[in-house]
């Protein structure tokens, strides 16, 4: 490997770790941020479509809009969303891991519209994956939390549809991303004059949350994916769900119940796993 490429893989490496750490704020800003969780997501995504736009702009990305990136943004927004509102209803670990068993779904999906079977591997992983979501589906019956961890799960279902959506020949991720974002915009932001606390530390929050968390974020993602071996990117991905529950133990003193914690290194281990076999194979 010459030294111009050396340069580009550690450019790479280190975007995609910069796009994980601002991932993974996700989790502590949404629960410090004392508004109804469509109002959260409605400004956030505001907020993230402005950095985006400038991004296009700047970039001179040209923009598509089709049946295809129409509704990889309905995906899109159905991600935020439902996310905002699992973040609010039960743990951020909870969230962000059974957020993360998106390739399962994506497995699932294939299957579905394609008839696309499943590989050995692909099953094993599914198998290992759903026992690690029974592990927090368990340990949420005796804390309520049960509602919160199934709209986790369903975010994921929505992020797998915008990936492979994405994938299409039509598709766009950055059209997808800006579209469904000023869809959320429009739509949820005018819930923020129901809310009543619009203190200097909430509004900081929720600009951090729309700037940094979701529009830096995909930006650094989208460059790091360029410049960065696919076997990396993946592991680097693992850091969000790793970091988002430390970081809300910390500052907010949330922490996982031994079961739940016990199914997430489940999930995330099998995921991890998965995308490193498969990377190898292809």
């Amino acid at each position: 490997m010459n030294s111009g490429n050396r340069t580009q893989d550690s450019r790479g490496t280190l975007m995609m770790l910069c796009a994980s750490v601002c991932f993974s704020l996700g989790g502590i800003l949404l629960k410090i941020i004392p508004w109804n969780p469509f109002a959260i997501n409605g400004v956030r995504n505001l907020i993230a479509a402005c950095v985006i736009g400038l991004y296009v702009f700047f970039t001179r990305h040209r923009m598509k809009f089709n049946f295809t990136v129409f509704m990889g943004a309905v995906c899109m927004a159905g991600v935020t969303t439902l996310f905002a509102i699992a973040n609010k209803l039960t743990t951020a670990g909870n969230a962000i891991v059974l957020q993360y068993s998106m390739p399962i779904w994506l497995i699932l999906l294939m299957f579905l519209f394609f008839r696309k079977k499943p590989s050995r591997l692909e099953v094993i992983t599914i198998a290992l994956v759903l026992i690690g979501i029974l592990c927090f589906f368990f340990d949420s019956l005796s804390t309520g939390r049960i509602a919160g961890d199934l709209i986790a799960l369903i975010s994921g279902l929505f992020y797998a549809g915008m990936f492979m959506l994405n994938q299409f020949e039509k598709g766009d991720a950055l059209s997808s991303m800006l579209i469904g974002q000023l869809l959320c915009g429009i739509f949820l932001s005018p819930m923020v004059m129901r809310e009543t606390v619009f203190t200097l530390p909430v509004l900081a929050a929720v600009f951090i949350l729309g700037s940094v968390q979701v529009g830096l974020a995909y930006i650094l993602f989208s460059i790091g994916t360029r410049y960065t071996n696919p076997i990396t990117a993946s592991i680097i991905n693992a850091v969000e769900p790793v970091l988002n529950p430390i970081l809300v133990a910390i500052f907010y003193g949330e922490v996982l119940a031994p079961l739940s914690l016990a199914g997430a290194a489940i999930v995330v281990g099998s995921i991890l796993f998965y995308n490193i076999r498969k990377l190898k194979e292809s």
